[in-house]
Formats: structure tokens, C-alpha cells, sequence
């Protein structure tokens, strides 16, 4: 065999023209305008993807519901159609076989999304599934987000992910982001984007850049249960339902100490340690893509590897092309199944002793780390995983400790799993990950960021 190293690609030899500087620049700042700059609206910071959404929203305010609902039907319809009879004059349309024809496991899930759904809809059959803290709560709450964030991110993100900015960032960040988290540099856009923006948008860039092969299996699922973080503007409602607004600065300052902790320590750990380094198509990566060529700056090379995508970059019609083709993945394959996973986490925490069974294990550890109020702490603790909303609603309401009250707050943020939202995302793509792993990330993160969140609370708040 020989002992030869293969080239290192993008030696910069080549020299780019105006045209590719342009390509590079202007679709690139405008992304980073849209995903990555923070904006006032009224009296909070956010993005101008998340405003862009919230005019959409309010624009299809009077018809969300039903528009939705019939999105989630017809996806539940095809799916079975094309699944069971596999007609050959709809699979030709590689489009329809690509968002109707999958596995018996999505097709149930799809299935119990399209019942779910209308019987929200039209409130009928039991309570228990169309009850305002269930299938409403994700009909009429969070649905409607979802799908003006999904049109939006889905026609716009081509901006960031096909003009050569995940490639500066990313061969720059490389030194930092692979050492201590074991990921390619280009994730930290997807954490910056979901901490300034919307996690949902961050599992949509990770799932997209998997599939298109930049991302490993490991890479893809570290990424997608890690980097993925709430954003400010969410953190402000958390802090916010538990009264205490006046610590919003030390509670984020926590947050974000507990969220790089976990994300150092728990890639480490099964189940995402025992991920395959291989691509979606089963191919491992080069080892050489991330080697900065001899004779050249880590900043040269990270700008002519982003000239070279630039170069390569599809035309107006390919870009818009792609942005609708992955604005209707994700409508039709991800909303029937948050409607389907969601509204079932919903109902076993509402109407199930099950979630305070599994919390009980958590009161010694609680009383350990002296947390006040211990064992009506250790109810919130794994209600968590249906939704991150309910331990703040929970402590709100029983718990009196202030630095209770932070720690739940906090640690509802940094566990960053539950099934009405992220969770689901990343069930509905072809990040591999399943429920049971996306649990046991979700106890990990717990185990590991609750000390650090308990030190912090006990610091600056008691």
C-alpha cells in the first residue's frame, strides 16, 4: 500500500473572478442578515427569520388551523396510498415518492397525526386527546409557528448553506469546534442560528447539511440533541413564567455555562458515542478536508474553500428550485408527526402519574445539591421530555423558592429534548436517532447540567 498522503483539496490555486466574489458576499450577508442578526421587535432582541414568521402567522391567522389540519390529512392520505398500493402513475413524480413513500413505522406516525388532528379539530372523541393542555395546546400553539418558521427557513436557507459561508466559518472554526466538541466548525452556525433564532431552525439546518453529506451520523446527532438551543427570546418566557425577570442575566449566563458543559460531555457518553462515523450513503469521510494546505493561512484557505462552493453554486432557478422542494419536506414530513408525537407526550404527562414516578429517583440527588423544595422539584424534572414549558408552569404554581424555582426554570432550557417540538423534529428527519436515544440524552443532559445549575443557583441567587 502506498504510504503517499492524497491531495489536499482547495489548494487555492485557482483564482476567482468578481463573479464568484459576488456570489460568495451577497446571498451570504443577506443570510446572516436574516438567520443571524439580532433585531428589536417591540421590547425583546430577535431575528428577522422570527419576525418575517410571526408576519406570515399573523397573515394565515384566520385560516392556520384548517390549512394545517388539511396538510397533515393529505400527508396521512398519500403516505398511506402510496405506501400500500404504490401507484405507478404517482411515483414517477420523484417530488410526491420522495414526501409520500415511506417505512410502516412513519406512515403510523403519520396515521395517528391525521386522527389526532381532526379530532382536535373538529373536538371530538376523547378529552384526553383534544383538550386544550394536549391536542390543542399543539394545534393552536405551536403548529402554526412551526409552519411559518418551516416556509421561511425552508426558501431561505439555501442562503446560508449553498454560497460558502458554512465554509469560512467552518474550516475557521475547525481547531475549535472539533477538539472540544468532536463536530465540524460550520455547526457553530447552527448554534448561533438557534440561539439567536429558533432551535427548530438550527435541527432543519443540521438535518439538511446531513443528508447533502456534509455531516457524519455521529456528527449529525451530536449536533442536532446539542447545538440546537433554545433561543433568548424563548429563555426570557421561561424566566419570565416563574417571576423572576429581575435575574434574566445570571439565568443565561447559567444556561449557557450548563448547555457548553453538557455539550462537552455527554458526545462522550452512549448513546451518541457508539455513533457510526459514516455518511448517510454508508461512506466514511477524507480525513484531509479539514488540513490546512502547507504555504497557507488557516483564513486564506478558509476563504478560497468558500470561493470554491460559491463557484459551484446553483443559479437563481436551482436555489429557488431547492428552497421550495425543502419547504415542502418539511410542511408535509415534519407537521404530522409533531402533531402525532407531541400531542402523545402531552397526554401521558397531563393524564399519567408517569412522569412523577420517573422523578422520584431524582429526589436524593436534589437533596444532595441542597435544593430547597426537593421533592416537588423532582416532579418537574422529567416532564421535561413532553415539553419544555411545563416544569416552569409547574414550579409557577407550587413551588415558593426562589432559587427553586431558577434551577427548574434553567434546567428546563439546558435538557433542550422534548417531544412537542425538538424531539419530534428530530424523529421526523432523517437525523438517526430514535425515541429511546433522544430519553436517554435527555436523563444525561439532566445528570450533568443540574449540578452545574444548582452551583450557579446557589451562587447568585441564595
Amino acid at each position: 500500500m502506498s504510504k503517499t498522503n492524497p491531495p489536499t483539496p482547495n489548494t487555492g490555486a485557482k483564482q476567482h473572478d468578481f463573479k464568484v466574489w459576488f456570489t460568495f458576499l451577497i446571498p451570504s450577508l443577506i443570510g446572516v442578515f436574516l438567520f443571524m442578526t439580532p433585531v428589536p421587535s417591540g421590547e425583546i432582541m430577535t431575528i428577522p427569520i422570527a419576525v418575517m414568521a410571526k408576519g406570515i402567522q399573523a397573515a394565515f391567522n384566520d385560516f392556520a388551523l384548517g390549512l394545517i389540519a388539511t396538510i397533515i390529512c393529505i400527508t396521512g392520505v398519500m403516505s398511506l396510498v402510496f405506501s400500500v398500493f404504490k401507484p405507478t402513475m404517482l411515483t414517477k413524480f420523484r417530488l410526491l415518492n420522495h414526501l409520500f413513500n415511506v417505512s410502516w413505522v412513519w406512515l403510523v406516525t403519520r396515521l395517528l397525526g391525521t386522527v389526532f388532528v381532526l379530532m382536535t379539530y373538529y373536538q371530538v372523541g376523547p378529552h384526553a386527546i383534544n383538550s386544550e393542555n394536549t391536542g390543542l395546546l399543539v394545534l393552536k400553539d405551536l403548529l402554526p409557528v412551526l409552519f411559518s418558521v418551516f416556509i421561511l427557513a425552508g426558501l431561505l436557507l439555501p442562503l446560508l448553506l449553498n454560497f460558502g459561508l458554512l465554509e469560512l466559518v467552518g474550516t475557521l472554526l475547525t481547531k475549535v469546534m472539533r477538539p472540544l466538541f468532536g463536530v465540524p466548525g460550520r455547526s457553530a452556525v447552527n448554534c448561533v442560528a438557534s440561539w439567536l433564532g429558533d432551535g427548530s431552525v438550527g435541527i432543519l439546518m443540521t438535518a439538511r447539511q446531513y443528508e447533502d453529506k456534509y455531516y457524519t451520523q455521529r456528527e449529525a446527532a451530536i449536533i442536532g440533541t446539542t447545538f440546537s438551543a433554545v433561543s433568548i427570546t424563548f429563555c426570557l418566557v421561561v424566566i419570565g413564567q416563574v417571576q423572576l425577570e429581575y435575574l434574566f442575566a445570571p439565568f443565561y449566563l447559567t444556561v449557557c455555562l450548563a448547555g457548553v458543559v453538557a455539550a462537552i460531555i455527554v458526545p462522550r457518553l452512549p448513546p451518541l458515542s457508539f455513533k457510526k462515523d459514516v455518511f448517510i450513503d454508508g461512506k466514511e469521510p477524507d480525513g484531509n478536508a479539514e488540513l490546512v494546505p502547507e504555504g497557507k493561512t488557516l483564513f486564506k484557505h478558509s476563504l478560497d474553500v468558500a470561493l470554491d462552493k460559491a463557484d459551484k453554486a446553483p443559479g437563481i432557478k436551482g436555489t429557488i428550485e431547492e428552497g421550495v422542494h425543502n419547504a415542502l419536506d418539511m410542511v408535509f414530513a415534519v407537521l404530522p408527526v409533531v402533531m402525532a408525537v407531541g400531542t402523545f407526550a402531552l397526554i401521558i404527562a397531563e393524564y399519567t402519574p408517569i412522569f412523577q414516578y420517573l422523578g422520584m429517583p431524582f429526589i436524593p440527588f436534589l437533596e444532595l445539591l441542597r435544593v430547597p423544595e426537593a421533592e416537588a422539584a423532582a416532579q418537574t424534572i422529567m416532564v421535561g421530555f413532553a415539553d419544555m414549558f411545563i416544569p416552569s408552569i409547574l414550579a409557577a404554581g407550587s413551588i415558593e423558592s426562589d432559587v427553586t424555582r431558577f434551577i427548574i426554570a434553567a434546567m428546563s432550557v439546558t435538557q433542550l429534548i422534548y417531544m412537542s417540538e425538538v424531539g419530534a423534529l428530530l424523529l421526523g428527519s432523517k437525523i438517526p436517532v430514535n425515541i429511546f436515544e433522544l430519553f436517554i440524552i435527555f436523563i444525561l443532559r439532566t445528570l450533568v447540567t443540574l449540578p452545574v445549575i444548582a452551583l450557579m443557583a446557589h451562587w447568585l441567587v441564595g
